[in-house]
């Protein structure tokens, strides 16, 4: 366990503290988009999911507190012994909370990774059959500058995955496609 925890235990961890379904789903699809930006970076897989999976540990008891959110899964992930650069990208994914800011690609693939999950999803649910088999690239972009439609998934944070070197349609293919990879496992 190099991270300090293997795949297994960190859903383990997802499981204990998120119940929300949605929210489990939503840490299954941020997983297999940094899994998909590693390999693409060339960065470590493991590494990139494990912080994609265990991201949103506290999403529950924070609720909607972006000025609260982050700190609990920190002290939960440092209890755990994992990986001070994991546990970086974590907190910085809402700099909401935190006077620092998002500098590395970990950063910055992390927090647009996860918000992006949010608008693919959104996009497949307005499709008749909800499913993200359905979707085309173009959908999600087009989706994307609506700013009304997921107005929840911010574009702000979205457009840095230009800090990737990578335009919005590449990030939105690339991330879209690993959603699909998973499409069973998030009911989509």
């Amino acid at each position: 366990m190099k991270y300090g925890i293997n795949r297994d235990q960190a859903l383990d961890l997802v499981r204990e503290n998120l119940h929300n379904d949605n929210l489990v789903k939503h840490s299954l699809a941020t997983e297999a988009v940094m899994q998909a930006l590693a390999e693409k970076l060339g960065e470590d897989q493991e590494k990139w999911g494990l912080a994609g999976l265990l991201h949103d540990l506290d999403a529950e008891q924070t609720e909607s507190d972006l000025a609260a959110h982050t700190h609990e899964t920190v002290r939960i992930l440092k209890r755990y012994g994992i990986a001070d650069d994991i546990v970086e990208a974590i907190r910085l994914h809402n700099e909401a909370a935190h006077d620092d800011r998002r500098s590395t690609v970990f950063h910055h693939a992390l927090a647009a990774g996860e918000t992006i999950t949010g608008l693919i999803t959104a996009t497949a649910l307005v499709y008749p059959d909800k499913k993200l088999a359905s979707v085309k690239p173009k959908s999600v972009t087009k989706r994307f500058k609506e700013k009304s439609f997921a107005a929840g998934a911010s574009r702000e944070i979205i457009a840095e995955c230009e800090k990737l070197g990578m335009e919005l349609g590449e990030f939105a293919e690339l991330c879209l496609r690993a959603m699909q990879g998973i499409a069973e496992d998030l009911g989509l």
